[in-house]
């Protein structure tokens, strides 16, 4: 009886007014569901696909930036991997996009002294040819206002500018807490505030932007344009899109890039080599890759797995969004060994073009109104390799409702640590669930336990297969394959009905052209 007991509290703390009725409906569904909960067990632990799935995606294939070849190659080995499942797959086309190829980069100082500098071009960033480029490495002034720096412009021909803010340490916080005196740790703190407001005018005072001063630059003939962009913590930076066209945009990391910066404050005039390539591949499609399992009762309702494809390019896109992508493809394996003919039609979706708007998923849904009105459920993973820990009703009324009623049967070693909230607040962006939110369909977000992830992974140049933690990512798993069976067992239809006071996000149209010139 103890295993019953604890998914009945759970109702309880849920519906009090109703445990009369969970009480009957309770015993049976937790007899019924247990032989299929314990299946998934035991498949995800003791035959795991997870490393294997990993290797063959974050270290053969690599980061997949959308309108990459990478990105393509990724589609196509997740639809072979799905058939050779026996799990109907296909790529769908919703877009084009610029297409564009990474190739090598060589960066050195060569004056006042010979030091190797770490730096990675950002995506799309224009190639040097078969070019190497040696010059002088110069600091955007402050000047007084844009017409002093349209009367300087013309000194950079012929010179690599760096147009980021300094920083006065490279120790992230946690590191300053845990040794530093409260004196220092406020002192650095409050120099850094200075610094990246004084930064923030002197581009002001150009009369530019951030994003339209790299134009200018390059239009005015410098050869390269050189940033920083600290994820603060060790050795990581993010690694974003280019915003020139003919001269590449690189990121230098921190304890580089702050090198040269003291070298020029300081009087001396650094000098580096650069060689950078890349390609340029014209117009390319863009796709969704979308697996299914059939319903036997009721094809045409839908429960839906959901994770982006896509990925930044800076390293090999292994958390943001590897992870989710494969605790989606590894839940639709063990689901069509263990429940091979649900009751509503499965559906996977690996969504192209997140990282720029959603939209691969804005795409999907508004593509097909179908399944978007027959949605039971969405479960969307996204932000980290980390356990699932929090799952919000997403302002539906009745959330308070389904999803204790899903979560009831599984194991409390995989539930107990998941705070709940009801009915909670709609996403509005952030990730591929709020597409499907905003449209008025459930799509519920597993948000995972942050393993440093806004710091050392999220869009950086360290997001690499070593940084995964196989054993949260098997619990997100089990978890993702009970709640899409439970689900899709649910012999009540998911209500859409909104919470009252709940301000709810509009839809948004996807863009389906992207980094093309009109």
């Amino acid at each position: 009886m103890k295993t019953i007991n604890r998914p009945l509290n759970a109702w309880r703390r849920a519906k009090p007014l109703a445990f009369g009725l969970l009480l009957c409906t309770g015993i049976a569904s937790a007899q019924s569901t247990k032989p299929v909960i314990d299946a998934i067990m035991k498949e995800e632990m003791t035959n795991s696909q997870l490393e294997k799935l990993a290797h063959e995606l974050f270290d053969q294939i690599g980061p997949r930036l959308v309108g990459t070849p990478q990105m393509k190659k990724a589609n196509d080995w997740a639809v072979e991997k799905y058939k050779s499942w026996g799990i109907d797959a296909r790529n769908e086309k919703w877009g084009e996009w610029r297409g564009w190829e990474r190739g090598i980069s060589h960066i050195d100082m060569i004056s006042p002294r010979v030091r190797s500098l770490e730096g990675t071009q950002l995506a799309w960033s224009p190639g040097m040819g078969k070019k190497t480029v040696t010059a002088e490495v110069i600091l955007l002034p402050d000047l007084a206002d844009s017409a002093a720096f349209k009367e300087w412009l013309p000194s950079v021909k012929g010179k690599f500018v760096m147009v980021s803010s300094n920083q006065v340490t490279g120790r992230p916080v946690d590191n300053l807490q845990q040794f530093g005196m409260k004196e220092t740790i406020a002192k650095l703190a409050e120099e850094q505030r200075a610094v990246t407001a004084a930064w923030a005018q002197r581009i002001r005072k150009t009369g530019l932007t951030a994003k339209t001063l790299p134009v200018a630059l390059e239009n005015a003939g410098a050869v390269g344009i050189i940033t920083n962009t600290w994820s603060a913590g060790f050795g990581v930076d993010k690694i974003f899109g280019a915003n020139t066209k003919k001269v590449p945009s690189v990121d230098i990391a921190l304890e580089d890039y702050t090198l040269m910066y003291r070298l020029i404050e300081g009087g001396d005039k650094p000098v580096i080599t650069m060689h950078c390539e890349s390609k340029e591949l014209g117009v390319v499609p863009t796709f969704n890759t979308i697996a299914e399992i059939k319903g036997s009762e009721k094809p045409d309702e839908y429960v839906m797995l959901s994770a982006h494809f896509d990925s930044w390019d800076g390293a090999s896109g292994a958390t943001d969004n590897g992870t989710g992508t494969l605790t989606m493809m590894e839940a639709m394996r063990i689901l069509k060994l263990v429940y091979p003919h649900p009751k509503r039609t499965i559906l996977v979706g690996h969504w192209g073009s997140e990282e720029e708007g959603l939209n691969g998923s804005k795409s999907f849904v508004e593509d097909h109104p179908e399944i978007v009105k027959n949605l039971q459920a969405l479960f969307n993973q996204d932000n980290g390799t980390g356990r699932v820990v929090n799952l919000s009703g997403q302002g539906f009324a009745d959330s308070k409702n389904f999803i204790p009623r899903w979560l009831a049967p599984i194991p409390d070693t995989l539930k107990n640590r998941i705070r709940t909230s009801f009915p909670g607040s709609p996403s509005g962006g952030g990730s591929d669930n709020a597409s499907f939110v905003m449209a008025g369909a459930p799509g519920l977000s597993l948000s995972s336990l942050n393993w440093s992830y806004f710091n050392y992974t999220w869009h950086t140049n360290r997001d690499t297969y070593d940084k995964v933690i196989f054993d949260d990512v098997k619990i997100n798993a089990m978890l993702a394959a009970m709640l899409v069976y439970m689900a899709s067992e649910d012999p009540e239809k998911t209500s859409t009905a909104k919470a009252e006071g709940v301000r709810w996000p509009a839809p948004q149209k996807p863009i389906r052209r992207g980094g093309l010139d009109k």
